[in-house]
């Protein structure tokens, strides 16, 4: 027996506990919002106007070793600088002029001659069309994955799944909003990469819903909701095997990758636990919510008046 098999969760009532999980996603929901209104996100170079500096060193260069020379430039205040141990970063919330620029080479060669520079500049402009570009990039791989589960199953599958992947994306954008972390256009990537996994797991789960509806016999609520357990406890050790094997790489990345990729594998991991969650907690039970009505209640029926009855 594996050690997530279908005998370990067949009696397991997913469905019946749905209104928990539905409580703790409107929970981190509410919570998210609070901070995006209030603190917003904490833009990288690449939406927000100004200049990233890159500087490789031969040796180690500390903060306050940088900071007198950007002080005699001139742009000291509105310079953020991130010490590493062979590399040094500063973000300026302003694009540098040329005659900056060549003041900034000067004075980290008299420290390290052999240092070596990558400026990324982003105008105004161009950080409003990133943005925009950004936000169009997920709502039209939302509106693609509607059509594509409204034509393979049916509207309600499309509409729970929609909502599920909102769920996913979210809860990763509200993590980066609750620490600060930067939101950069790798963040976006990494977001459009967890909505593909969340969708496939969805799908997974909706194609076995599908497929024992072919073979039951429907007739009450309860036969519905029972089909639904059933199929979240036949799918459920290929949706959590493959969320390990893509999260214990994306986890590795993080603790042992480079500096450019760490956001991006946070992102990942965490879009990775809350996609397997929704697709087994939210997606199904929120299909078998606008299904109901479809269906008999399990409710007696009145009885039926009995119209021989003559009434003295």
């Amino acid at each position: 027996m594996t050690f997530v098999s279908y005998e370990r969760f067949k009696n397991i009532d997913f469905v019946g506990k749905s209104r928990i999980f539905y409580i703790i996603s409107i929970s981190i929901t509410i919570l998210g919002l609070i901070f995006l209104l209030t603190r917003g996100f904490n833009y990288g170079v690449d939406f927000r106007s100004g200049s990233n500096v890159d500087i490789s060193l031969s040796q180690a260069i500390t903060q306050e070793q940088i900071q007198p020379i950007l002080d005699e430039i001139g742009i000291g205040d509105e310079a953020s600088i991130t010490p590493g141990n062979d590399r040094i970063n500063i973000r300026f919330s302003e694009v540098l002029t040329e005659d900056q620029d060549l003041q900034l080479r000067a004075g980290v060669e008299a420290l390290d001659e052999t240092a070596t520079f990558e400026i990324n500049t982003v105008d105004p402009e161009m950080a409003k069309e990133l943005g925009r570009n950004a936000i169009y990039a997920v709502l039209l791989s939302c509106i693609g994955i509607i059509i594509y589960v409204s034509i393979r199953f049916e509207w309600r599958f499309a509409i729970a799944a929609i909502i599920a992947l909102m769920h996913d994306a979210f809860v990763v954008i509200s993590v980066f909003s609750i620490l600060g972390l930067e939101v950069n256009l790798t963040f976006i990537i990494a977001v459009l990469t967890v909505i593909g996994y969340s969708i496939n797991d969805t799908i997974v789960i909706f194609d076995r819903i599908r497929e024992n509806l072919r073979f039951t016999k429907v007739k009450r609520f309860s036969d519905l909701k029972e089909l639904v357990n059933k199929s979240l406890a036949q799918t459920i050790g290929r949706s959590i095997y493959t969320a390990l094997s893509v999260f214990f790489a994306a986890f590795f990345m993080l603790i042992m990758g480079g500096e450019s990729i760490q956001m991006f594998s946070l992102a990942i991991c965490i879009g990775l636990a809350f996609g397997a969650y929704s697709s087994i907690f939210i997606a199904s039970p929120l299909w078998l919510t606008l299904k109901r009505r479809n269906v008999n209640s399990d409710k007696p029926k009145p009885p039926k008046p009995n119209k021989d009855k003559i009434e003295i």
